[in-house]
C-alpha cells in the first residue's frame, strides 16, 4: 500500500503525540505518493524544515536509523497497523460514531439550561437590569497579530497620525490591520488564547460561544462547558480541572462515564475565562490544571482568555490572538442593539452624536466603555453636557467599578498607591509627553517617570521598599489593571485614547500646587493657536473651579498673535467698520466674524489649488465656509427678517465670486490634464452639480434682492454672459472652453463690482505666511469661544469683556480698555 488514509494518519499523529507541525509533515507524506520537495512546497516551507520535522516524526516512532531507510520501517510498520488494527474495527468505529453524535446531543439537552442560566444574560456597570446576551451580543474582530509584539519603530506608528490636520481621525490611534472574524479563528484553531484590554470583551465572546453551542448553531457536534477561572481557583479541596467539570455535569445529571467518553472523541469545547483573575497564589496551580488537562484530552477545542499585560506565561500548544477594537460597523451594530426598544430615532442619533464628537467617539471602540456611554446617553438622550465629567465617569470604570463590580482583587504591585495617586501618575506621564508630542514613548522613558513619581511620594528612603519601586512591573501592572496605557509596538507605549491623554493632561494642569498655577495657565495658554490642544483647553476651562484667569490669558495670547501685522490690523479694522454699519440683531462679534470669513473667500486663488482632479471637491466644501465657521451665523440665512437684509444680500455676491473661481480653476486644471482625466464623471458628479446650482442659485438671489440699480443691471449682464449646458457632448465642450477662456475675465468683472458697491473683496496682499496667521489667529478665536459656550464658570464682567473685544484690531481693543 502505497498511500494511507489521512484519518488513520491523524489518530496516530495525536497518540504518538506529534505536534501540529510533526503531525501536518506526516500525513501529507504518508498519504500521497508525492516526493519530499513537493510536500514541502505544499506545506509552504523549505525542503530543509520539512527534512526537520520528519526527522521528529521518525524519533517519535522510534525509528532513528540514518539514511532512508527509516522511511521505509516506518512506512511498513503503519501499513501493518492499518490493515491490523484499523481496518478489521470499521464497522465498530461506525456504529460507535454513530452512539457518540447521540451521547453529544444527550448531553446537551441536558446541560443547555446551565449554560442558558450561566451564559444568556449580561449585566455590567450600572444597568439596572440584566439582558440577553443573544440581544446585545455585536461580532467581534480577532488580530492574529498581537499589537504589542510588532517590531516597528515609533515613526511608523506615527504615519497618518497627526493631531494638526483638519482631518485627523482620532480612532487612529494605534490602528491595527489584518482583522479576521472571532468564529473564523476559533474554525482555524483547536487552542486557542484570546487575548485583550479591560472591557475588551472576552468573557462575552466565550459566553456566546457556549451558547451558540449548546443551541447548536455552532459547533454542532460538540458539547461547551464555560467556567470563569477565579470562581474554579477558589474551591477550597483544590480538584482537578476533569474533577471540576466532572461535579459541574453531574449537577445535570451527566454521568462520569459520559463524559469521560466525549472526552476521548474530542467532542468538548472547553471556554476557560479570566486566567488573569486568578490569585497570584491560586495561579501557578490553575496554570499546571490547564496545561495538563489541555494536554491530556488535546483532541477537544480550548479557548483561554486574558487580558493582554497580564500574559506572563506561555501554553505551548495554544495559538495566541487579540481582540481587535470595534470599527465604526460594530458601534453603529451594537448601539442599534442596545436602543432597540426605544424610540426609532434613538440610535440614529446616538451615532449622530457620536460623529459629532470625535473624542468620546474614541471611546466607544472598547465595548465596556461604549457600555457606559450608552447608559448615558438613554437617560436624557444626550452626553453630559460636560465632557470631562463623562471621561472622569470612564476613568473611574476602568481604574475601579469594572474590577470590583465583579468582586475581583487583583494583588496589586503598586497596591499602596491610592487611586488619587494612580491618576497623578498618569497626569504625570500625559503632562509630560503630550507637551513634547510624545503620542508614543518608549518603555525606557515612562518607567523613568513612574520611578521619579514614586521617589516624590516616599517621606523617607525607608518607603521606597515598602512602595515596591519596580517601575517595569509597575508599568505591566497599569496596562493589565485598566488599559489606560498600552504597549503598541515592542518597548513602544501609549495612552489607550488620546482622549485619556488630553484629559490627564488637563487634570495635572489644574491640580498644580497653588504656587505654580498661574504660570502653569499662561504656560498653557503659549499653546493657544495649536490646533492639537484644543481639547486640552476645553477640559482645563471645564475643569477649573474659576476659568476666568485662563480665558482672559488666551485672550491675551491670541491678539498677540496679529498685533505686529499692519496689514492684518488693517484687514480686522475694515472687518469691524464694515459690521458696525450693519442693522442687525447679532451681537457684534458675530457680525465680524462674518466679514471676516466672508472677505477671506476672496483669499482663494487658482494657484493655492492643488494641481489634482479632486481638488473640486475641496473647493466646494470651502464654499460654504463662512456659514460654518462664523460664531453662529444661522445657516438659514434665506429665511431671516429684512433686519438682516446685509447679511444676505453679501452672502448670495461673495458665493457668485466663490463659485465662478471655483468653475475656472476646476476648468484650467483639467484642461491641463485633459489625457488623464474623464470629462463625463465630473459633470455628473454630485459635487459639480451642487456647485453649478449654487452659482446660478446665488445670481437669482442676489438680483432679486439688490437695492442697486447698477448691481442687478450688472448681474443680469453677467447672467446672459454664462453657456448653457445641457448633456450633450458638444454643449459640455463650449462649456468647459468658455471658463477657460472668459472665466477669469467673468470673475474679474463680479468682484469689481461688489468691492465697488459693498465694500468687499479687496485685494488685501497677504502673503502665504499672513493667510497662515489668519486662519491660526481665527481657529484660536474660535476654540474661545467655544470655551465661553462650555460649561465653566467665570465673572460676568470678563465674560464680557472677552465678548466686546472679538476680532477687534489693536487700537479699537485700546480704544475700550482706556474708556
Amino acid at each position: 500500500m502505497d498511500s494511507l488514509p489521512e484519518a488513520f494518519l491523524n489518530q496516530l499523529a495525536n497518540d504518538y503525540d506529534l505536534s501540529p507541525e510533526q503531525g501536518a509533515a506526516f500525513v501529507r507524506r504518508f498519504s500521497s505518493n508525492k516526493q519530499d520537495l513537493d510536500i514541502a512546497n505544499s506545506l509552504n516551507i523549505s525542503s530543509g524544515a520539512f527534512r526537520t520535522r520528519m526527522t521528529g516524526v521518525y524519533r517519535k516512532f522510534n525509528f532513528c536509523a540514518k539514511g532512508p531507510g527509516k522511511f521505509y520501517k516506518l512506512r511498513d510498520f503503519l501499513t501493518k497497523k492499518y490493515q491490523n488494527d484499523y481496518l478489521h474495527s470499521t464497522d465498530n468505529t461506525v456504529a460507535t460514531n454513530k452512539d457518540i453524535d447521540a451521547l453529544v446531543q444527550e448531553v446537551r439537552e441536558k446541560i443547555k439550561p446551565s449554560i442558558q442560566e450561566c451564559c444568556g444574560k449580561m449585566r455590567v456597570l450600572d444597568m439596572e437590569q440584566a439582558i440577553g446576551l443573544n440581544d446585545i451580543y455585536t461580532d467581534v474582530n480577532i488580530l492574529e497579530k498581537i499589537t504589542g509584539r510588532r517590531r516597528l519603530k515609533i515613526s511608523e506608528l506615527l504615519q497618518d497620525f497627526d493631531p494638526e490636520k483638519e482631518d485627523f481621525i482620532r480612532c487612529g490611534l494605534g490602528k491595527v490591520k489584518g482583522r479576521i472574524t472571532g468564529l473564523d479563528a476559533v474554525n482555524r484553531h483547536s487552542k486557542l488564547m484570546v487575548l485583550g484590554k479591560p472591557g475588551a470583551g472576552k468573557t462575552t465572546f466565550l459566553k456566546y460561544l457556549a451558547i451558540q453551542c449548546a443551541f447548536g448553531n455552532f459547533y454542532s457536534n460538540k458539547i461547551p462547558f464555560f467556567v470563569t477561572l477565579k470562581r474554579f481557583s477558589e474551591i477550597d479541596k483544590k480538584p482537578t480541572l476533569l474533577d471540576f467539570i466532572s461535579q459541574e455535569f453531574a449537577k445535570d445529571s451527566v454521568t462520569p462515564i459520559q463524559l469521560s467518553n466525549v472526552l476521548k472523541q474530542g467532542r468538548m469545547l472547553i471556554l476557560l475565562d479570566g486566567l488573569d483573575e486568578v490569585k497570584e497564589e491560586d495561579s501557578e496551580w490553575v496554570l499546571g490544571q490547564i496545561k495538563d488537562f489541555s494536554a491530556q484530552h488535546r483532541t477537544n477545542q480550548f479557548l483561554l482568555t486574558c487580558r493582554i499585560a497580564a500574559h506572563e506565561y506561555t501554553f505551548e500548544q495554544f495559538v495566541e490572538v487579540e481582540i481587535a477594537d470595534f470599527d465604526d460597523q460594530q458601534i453603529e451594530a451594537f448601539a442599534k442593539k442596545w436602543f432597540c426598544q426605544e424610540a426609532l430615532d434613538l440610535p440614529n442619533r446616538f451615532i449622530q452624536q457620536l460623529e459629532a464628537n470625535q473624542s468620546i467617539k474614541e471611546l466607544a471602540t472598547n465595548p465596556l466603555l461604549l457600555t457606559l456611554l450608552c447608559l448615558e446617553f438613554e437617560d436624557s438622550g444626550d452626553f453630559p453636557h460636560s465632557r470631562a465629567e463623562l471621561y472622569d465617569r470612564a476613568i473611574q470604570t476602568l481604574l475601579r467599578k469594572w474590577d470590583s463590580k465583579r468582586g475581583i482583587i487583583r494583588n496589586e504591585i503598586y497596591k499602596k498607591l491610592s487611586v488619587g495617586h494612580k491618576e497623578g501618575l498618569l497626569s504625570k506621564i500625559a503632562w509630560t509627553t503630550f507637551e513634547r508630542k510624545d503620542y508614543f514613548f518608549k518603555q525606557r522613558d515612562i518607567e523613568r517617570y513612574i520611578r521619579d513619581y514614586i521617589r516624590n511620594l516616599c517621606k523617607d528612603p525607608t518607603e521606597l521598599d515598602s512602595l515596591q519601586v519596580d517601575s517595569e512591573t509597575i508599568l505591566k501592572s497599569m496596562e493589565a489593571q485598566h488599559g489606560l496605557l498600552v504597549e503598541r509596538a515592542r518597548g513602544i507605549y501609549s495612552f489607550s485614547h488620546l482622549t485619556f491623554q488630553e484629559y490627564f493632561t488637563a487634570k495635572k494642569i489644574v491640580e498644580s500646587p497653588a504656587s505654580q498655577a498661574f504660570n502653569q495657565l499662561e504656560k498653557l495658554s503659549n499653546y493657544v493657536n495649536e490646533k492639537r490642544w484644543s481639547e486640552v483647553f476645553l477640559l482645563t476651562i471645564a475643569l477649573l473651579s474659576d476659568a476666568s484667569d485662563l480665558l482672559l490669558l488666551m485672550k491675551t495670547k491670541i491678539d498677540q498673535l496679529v498685533a505686529s501685522d499692519q496689514v492684518i490690523q488693517q484687514f480686522l479694522f475694515w472687518a469691524n467698520q464694515k459690521a458696525l454699519l450693519v442693522k442687525t440683531a447679532y451681537k457684534p462679534a458675530k457680525v465680524r466674524s462674518f466679514y471676516f470669513m466672508l472677505d477671506n473667500g476672496f483669499l482663494m486663488n487658482k494657484d493655492f489649488i492643488s494641481n489634482s482632479p479632486s481638488s473640486f471637491i475641496t473647493i466646494y466644501k470651502s464654499i460654504d465656509i463662512i456659514a460654518q465657521k462664523g460664531f453662529g451665523f444661522d445657516k438659514n440665512y434665506k429665511n431671516l427678517e429684512d433686519i438682516e437684509h446685509d447679511l444676505v444680500y453679501d452672502y448670495e455676491l461673495s458665493q457668485i465670486y466663490l463659485t465662478g473661481l471655483a468653475h475656472v480653476s476646476i476648468f484650467t486644471m483639467f484642461k491641463e490634464q485633459a489625457e488623464a482625466v474623464d470629462f463625463s464623471k465630473i459633470y455628473e458628479s454630485d459635487h459639480f452639480q451642487k456647485l453649478r446650482r449654487s452659482l446660478l442659485s446665488a445670481i437669482v438671489c442676489a438680483e432679486r434682492t439688490s437695492l442697486e440699480l447698477e448691481i442687478k443691471s450688472s448681474l443680469q449682464r453677467l447672467k446672459a454672459q454664462l453657456p448653457k449646458l445641457n448633456d450633450n457632448e458638444k454643449d459640455k465642450k463650449t462649456y468647459q472652453e468658455w471658463w477657460c477662456i472668459n472665466g477669469q475675465d467673468w470673475i474679474n468683472q463680479v468682484r469689481a463690482i461688489i468691492t465697488k458697491y459693498r465694500n468687499l473683496g479687496h485685494d488685501w496682499q497677504f502673503t502665504l505666511p499672513q493667510i497662515d496667521l489668519l486662519s491660526q489667529y481665527f481657529s484660536a478665536n474660535a476654540l474661545l469661544v467655544n470655551c465661553l459656550k462650555s460649561d465653566c464658570y467665570l465673572s460676568l464682567e470678563v465674560r464680557q469683556e472677552i465678548e466686546n473685544t472679538l476680532l477687534l484690531p489693536k487700537v479699537e481693543i485700546e480704544n475700550l480698555s482706556n474708556n
